[in-house]
């Protein structure tokens, strides 16, 4: 792909970013994920482990009824793992029908980021994969990392979905 090609598919992937964006702080870092891709949020609750998986995935919570798998973002993040707060919460999202939770340090707010103020993600090189990466929200001083969830959990999406395809084959 030419790099004019390149500059064009990265304007039309901001233009197509463009739109409100839950906020929530891991650490000292801001993210954000796409609004219509969050289903709830909710407090701490105890999460039930669930032998031979990633450290990062802690196991699962009932929730109304439903069995919800939940992964820390910080741990998935490669970051340590730290105590849980008051602020510390879970963010269910919606993935291709299929609702998962994410554990966060602290929800900060909902923002509408206008298309100027997104920019493509950085390369870093070719070893270090940022498609996970939808872009970089400008807010007043400070930077937000907007994710493509998806993306995020994708690897995670196919243990869930196997999972499932088990229980419904019974």
């Amino acid at each position: 792909m030419a790099e004019k090609e390149v500059v064009q598919q990265a304007s039309a992937d901001s233009l197509a970013q463009a739109g409100k964006y839950l906020t929530f702080a891991i650490g000292k870092e801001d993210y954000g994920i796409e609004i219509l891709k969050v289903r709830e949020i909710i407090g701490m609750m105890e999460v039930t482990t669930v032998p031979q998986v990633p450290e990062y995935v802690k196991g699962v919570i009932n929730l109304r009824g439903k069995v919800i798998p939940v992964i820390s973002l910080r741990l998935k993040f490669g970051m340590n793992e730290v105590e849980n707060t008051e602020e510390t919460c879970i963010i269910v999202v919606n993935i291709d029908e299929i609702l998962i939770g994410i554990i966060i340090d602290k929800v900060n707010e909902v923002l509408d980021i206008e298309q100027e103020a997104i920019e493509p993600p950085p390369n870093f090189g070719s070893n270090v994969g940022t498609d996970f990466i939808l872009g970089i929200g400008k807010v007043a001083d400070s930077v937000k990392i907007l994710l493509n969830i998806d993306k995020v959990l994708s690897e995670d999406m196919t243990l869930v979905g196997q999972g499932e395809e088990e229980e419904s084959a019974k």
